[in-house]
């Protein structure tokens, strides 16, 4: 029996649609140094169909579940033994819901990998670290310069 996902914004989505979760390798910066640390991140279907095309990922491992069970109790995900000493990443939930979406739309990525199935196979390499605290400052160097007759009407 599923039932839906009480919420306006989620009543398309029942406790029995799949998802695919993942344990990523992320770095933090802090005082100028580089911590390693293991994520728990929800993959959407197209990042799922590329990563198990063989191109280079941080994520360790890929878990088949369904979101009734992720958002049932976050306590669930932390009793599974490969997700110990992992954490969340940020705005799980709602990044969860997106997810499990992008697999209602393309309902053949579900088959790659079964429920309740492990999936480890993936080409793990942490060559680029990816920076879970990076931030970006925009100056006005990083405007493009237009050409002065752009926006002339010749």
């Amino acid at each position: 029996m599923t039932t839906k996902i009480l919420s306006n914004e989620n009543n398309d989505l029942t406790t029995s649609d799949y998802l695919v979760i993942g344990l990523a390798t992320c770095f933090i910066k802090e005082d100028g140094e580089v911590h390693q640390v293991e994520v728990i991140e929800p993959i959407p279907s197209a990042a799922l169909e590329v990563i198990l095309r063989g191109i280079p990922t941080s994520y360790k491992l890929a878990y088949a579940t369904t979101i009734g069970e992720v958002l049932s109790t976050n306590a669930q995900l932390s009793s599974l033994e490969f997700l110990n000493n992992a954490k969340l990443g940020e705005k799980f939930q709602q990044r969860a819901l997106a997810a499990t979406r992008t697999y209602k739309r393309k309902g053949s990525v579900a088959k790659l990998i079964p429920i309740g199935t492990k999936y480890t196979e993936l080409n793990y390499s942490i060559e680029r670290k990816r920076l879970l605290n990076q931030s970006r400052l925009v100056t006005r160097d990083d405007n493009i310069k237009q050409h002065p007759n752009t926006h002339k009407t010749l």
